[in-house]
């Protein structure tokens, strides 16, 4: 991910970021938060990521988040890439007061 800094922006600052297994076909009626191996709130750091969309980062997870699709273009959980059979789901957190 690069430290490409640019101009502040109008994307959201903070998301949360869940980890899920991609193998599971049946939650049983969980929802895909409850189904998360982990989960963190990571917040806009300035900068841009290779990928052209914002970087964020937080407990461990930095992550290049497209805001228009809630897509996550790029993402390192504890520095390294993201284990295999392990999806990400995004979710847009209310901006501090």
């Amino acid at each position: 991910m690069s430290n490409q800094p640019r101009p502040a922006s109008r994307h959201p600052q903070r998301f949360e970021i869940l980890l899920v297994p991609e193998h599971v076909e049946d939650r049983g009626g969980a929802s895909v938060a409850d189904s998360a191996v982990r989960s963190a709130v990571v917040e806009a750091t300035g900068e841009w990521g290779v990928s052209g969309y914002p970087r964020y980062a937080g407990h461990g997870i930095e992550a290049e988040i497209d805001s228009a699709g809630r897509a996550v273009e790029a993402v390192l959980v504890d520095g390294a890439e993201l284990d295999i059979g392990l999806g990400v789901v995004v979710r847009e957190v209310p901006a501090r007061p």
